[in-house]
């Protein structure tokens, strides 16, 4: 005799944010005076050279992208989360944005020396990579636009021009091997690894 499967109970709810487990990055963008400002962000993906960025109005680094059109997307592992958390309360803008006031950010315009972190020169654009990222993109802004329905957050379309990849995470000249990588990612404002490989797609080459 064949039996149901058990219904699963769920409850409407009203989250103040939908951050359901996904990639940290340090977004390295440039200042007017040819300086570097980070930005921990917690809103992008990837769709073959195209990375998109959620990024909100009235940042610094929304500010910067407007004025030069080149970036960095570096990918921290779990173990750099202390260093992310150091970045998070600082703006890069002087004159701290009022409804960042009661959050407790604070300006900050040196992030690698508030993050603890080391610069290391790009190859095609301006802004420097975080050397302790194991995953650093270079990036070239190719559109920017403003959600009607989302009107404080900026949607940023970037394209990967080069990448640059710890040697230890590597298989071959072309692969990252999953199972030496793993992202930090921000689950619900908490900071997590993976966790145990469950498979792979049927896709993999690795």
């Amino acid at each position: 005799m064949e039996t149901s499967k058990q219904k699963i109970a769920t409850k409407h709810i009203q989250p103040k944010i939908l951050y359901y487990g996904t990639p940290v990055i340090l977004l390295s963008t440039l200042n007017e005076d040819g300086t570097v400002n980070i930005s921990p962000l917690s809103s992008s993906w990837a769709l073959g050279q195209c990375i998109v960025l959620g990024i909100g109005l009235g940042s610094k680094t929304f500010e910067n992208l407007q004025r030069h059109q080149e970036c960095v997307i570096n990918v921290p592992s779990p173990e750099l989360w202390g260093n992310v958390e150091k970045l998070a309360p600082y703006t890069g803008k002087q004159q701290v944005p009022e409804w960042k006031l009661p959050l407790g950010f604070s300006y900050n315009k040196n992030k690698y020396e508030a993050g603890d972190l080391t610069p290391t020169e790009s190859v095609a654009v301006q802004p420097t990579r975080i050397a302790e990222c194991p995953i650093q993109i270079e990036a070239q802004v190719r559109h920017i636009r403003i959600p009607e329905h989302t009107s404080f957050m900026a949607i940023v379309e970037t394209e990967a021009v080069h990448v640059h990849a710890h040697e230890d995470i590597l298989i071959g000249d072309n692969h990252i091997d999953p199972r030496k990588w793993s992202p930090l990612i921000y689950n619900f404002r908490h900071y997590f690894g993976l966790g145990t490989e469950l498979g792979k797609t049927y896709r993999a080459e690795t």
